[in-house]
This record gives structure tokens, C-alpha cells and sequence, in this order.
């Protein structure tokens, strides 16, 4: 029986990702201004997944790449997880699923736009709820602790991360609110010297016994 009720899982979660790849919401029913190019969904997801990388959207790299953190935050990203490439491409183990999962676009002054509107409201929860093994789920920037956490949001990005302790004792899966690993933070992590000193150890070691079934 268990071994059906996985495979149906598995298949569920399949369709999902097949309507997921094919949706053109942004394009057809937008919210707000249309996405300037063609959708390309990217995520990366399997039911057997015990870690979970929640971020924002993927940036131009990932757009063209089609896969997710090809990019230099993904190189600081995977520092932080303690993991190695082939860890973290493997759908079995990971799942990466951004709050939008198209390349927004740029604003007027070239930085990245915020995640689609359309994307959480029509998929989200219906992901979430197919990803049954997650034990730990790193919170990328702001859009996705808004999300996931709800009540335990705070204010800002900074405070959110500093009560990383009290969060992860009331979440199960365990999340980990994170800035995003983007150079543009250089000095936020220069001037929040707990972050790699305090919580990374604890990340790093959580990541690695759910990477390995402890």
C-alpha cells in the first residue's frame, strides 16, 4: 500500500509540474503588466525530497539555463547548504521551488523585479502539499518568509533572520529564514557576523542529516 500511495504521489506531483511548465497566466491573464517575454518555469521538485530551497524568481541566467541557481548566488547558496553540485541537482534529495517561477524581468533601474502575482496563488500551496518528506526548507528573501511563516514574518528581512532559532523550534518542516546569497548582500553579512558564525553551523548540519535520512 505505501509503496502505491507513493507512486500515486509521485504521479500527481508529475501532472503538476507538466501544467506547471505549460502555464501562461502572466502571459495571457496577467496581473499587472504583462511578463515581457516567454513564460519558462523553472523549479526543481520530487516527492522523496527532504530539503527544500524556497526562494524569489529566477534571474536572467536561470531563464536561459532552465535550471535553477546556475548562477553565482547558487555557488554562495550551496557554500551556505554545505553541499556539493551534485547534491543539490538531485531532485531526490532537493527541491527548489521560487516564489515566481519566471524571470520577472528588470525594473527601470536594472535590477530584478519582484516575483509574479500570478505564480503562488495558482501553485504554491498545490506544490507544497505534494512534497510530503521535507524535513528542512531554507527561506530565500523576503517573498518567501512572507509566505511560509506567516505570524512568525517580522518587520524586516534582518529581523526575521536573527529569531532563526525560535522559527525553526515552532516549524516542522524546520525553516530557515535567509537573506538572498546575491553579492548585493555582501555587507549585510559583513555587518550580521552571528549569521555565519551561529546559524549556518546549525544549517549546514540539519541539511546534511536530512540529505542522508539520519
Amino acid at each position: 500500500m505505501a509503496k502505491g500511495q507513493a507512486r500515486s504521489g509521485g504521479e500527481a506531483l508529475s501532472k503538476l509540474v507538466r501544467d506547471i511548465k505549460n502555464c501562461r497566466l502572466c502571459v495571457d491573464t496577467p496581473t499587472g503588466p504583462v511578463l515581457p517575454h516567454e513564460p519558462r518555469p523553472v523549479l526543481q521538485v520530487n516527492a522523496m525530497a527532504r530539503i527544500g530551497v524556497f526562494g524569489q524568481a529566477p534571474g536572467l541566467k536561470v531563464h536561459h539555463s532552465g535550471r535553477p541557481f546556475t548562477d553565482p548566488s547558487g555557488v554562495r547558496l550551496r557554500a551556505w547548504m554545505g553541499v556539493s553540485e551534485e547534491e543539490f541537482y538531485d531532485s531526490t534529495r532537493v527541491a527548489i521551488v521560487p516564489m515566481g517561477f519566471c524571470f520577472p524581468g528588470y525594473n527601470a533601474k536594472g535590477a530584478d523585479l519582484p516575483p509574479r502575482k500570478e505564480c503562488a496563488p495558482q501553485w504554491r500551496q498545490r506544490v507544497m502539499d505534494n512534497l510530503p518528506k521535507l524535513e528542512v526548507a531554507l527561506l530565500v528573501g523576503r517573498y518567501a518568509q512572507a509566505w511560509h511563516l506567516g505570524q512568525l514574518d517580522r518587520a524586516t528581512l534582518t529581523e526575521t533572520v536573527k529569531t532563526w532559532r525560535e522559527v525553526i523550534s515552532q516549524t516542522s518542516p524546520k525553516l530557515f529564514p535567509l537573506p538572498h546569497p546575491s553579492w548585493r548582500n555582501n555587507a549585510w553579512i559583513k555587518t550580521n557576523p552571528w549569521f555565519e558564525a551561529d546559524l549556518l553551523p546549525e544549517l549546514r548540519a540539519l541539511v546534511r542529516q536530512g540529505l542522508c535520512g539520519c
